[in-house]
């Protein structure tokens, strides 16, 4: 691989670990929204705004969209109403639950376990393979996981709420890492602006139709809109980790294999953990820190692996195999 496309690949996971570290800004102010809408309602609130970007867009990319075939389709469903709204829905739930029982943090850091999805699912639909030193990287970031949620201690779900809110986030980490490898596959077809378009507009009659057979206080969410702090968590939490960070991800995401993206996006709990120390009180150890560290190395030596582009049409290149 010639030295212009290692820097290429290497500013792609950059820019996957920057979108996904922008995830991690978000628990401050959905816990905040959760005050006013159900977890549900925010997120259909969000993909409501976030249409007004991707109705233009996909008219404008029309003939991108044209290409897809119907597993490709498939491929956006998943992403969509998958990745993009129940895995949300169930992390919100998390959030609420790990608040009352202390237990924010680990809601945050057991999405690390998304790597353990998107691997084999790399390797079943994407044709990925893993050269051997792929492996001992995902095991140390896999420990640095372990110690950020865990510390040195071993694992205790005895705690109110910290079971059920480890399900809901295992359950967003299992959607997530499998939306990495089937927005891979659709990203190998459009352009990045494209299918973060496809990936909210596919959601949103999804979301409406969640919401309606919730039977919403539609009087109660409006009087909400009109509060000014509400409406402007609402903007932020649409732009910034919602829409900018997607644009970022998917823009990365073209250039590296969706096996490597994954653990890129291990900078999602790492910022995530910071911000919910700074804010929300939530105690970080000396294990944590560790681990924190421990991920952010992962992601610089990844960054640095030669072996780890595709090719435009999604086959591994020379280097990569």
């Amino acid at each position: 691989m010639g030295e212009s496309q290692k820097v290429k690949t290497g500013w792609s996971l950059w820019l996957i670990a920057i979108g996904a570290g922008m995830w991690g800004l978000d628990a401050v102010f959905i816990l905040a929204l959760q005050k006013s809408f159900t977890s549900t309602e925010i997120v259909l609130l969000e993909h409501i705004l976030l249409a007004f970007f991707a109705i233009p867009v996909l008219i404008w990319k029309r003939h991108e969209v044209r290409k897809l075939n119907i597993l490709d389709w498939g491929a956006v469903l998943f992403v969509a109403w998958g990745g993009s709204a129940i895995a949300s829905i169930l992390f919100n739930n998390g959030l609420q639950v790990g608040l009352t029982a202390n237990n924010v943090n680990v809601v945050l850091i057991l999405q690390k376990l998304q790597p353990l999805f998107a691997v084999l699912l790399a390797t079943l639909v994407l044709g990925e393979r893993l050269r051997r030193g792929y492996w001992l990287l995902f095991a140390v970031a896999m420990f640095g996981a372990y110690l950020l949620t865990f510390g040195f201690q071993i694992p205790q779900t005895a705690a109110k709420g910290a079971l059920s809110s480890g399900l809901y986030a295992i359950g967003a980490a299992v959607l997530w890492g499998g939306s990495t490898v089937m927005g891979k596959r659709i990203v190998n077809k459009v352009s990045f602006p494209t299918m973060t378009a496809l990936r909210f507009a596919v959601a949103l009659p999804f979301l409406l139709g969640i919401v309606s057979f919730q039977h919403p206080h539609i009087g109660a969410m409006a009087v909400s809109l009109t509060k000014l702090h509400v409406l402007g968590n609402l903007l932020y939490q649409t732009i910034v980790p919602s829409l900018l960070s997607l644009l970022l991800y998917y823009r990365g995401l073209n250039g590296v294999r969706a096996s490597y993206a994954t653990l890129a996006e291990l900078a999602f709990p790492a910022t995530g953990i910071f911000v919910d120390w700074l804010f929300l009180g939530q105690t970080v150890h000396l294990a944590q820190w560790i681990g924190f560290a421990i991920v952010w190395l992962a992601v610089l030596r990844l960054s640095q692996d030669p072996n780890r582009a595709t090719t435009r049409d999604g086959a591994s290149s020379p280097s990569a195999a």
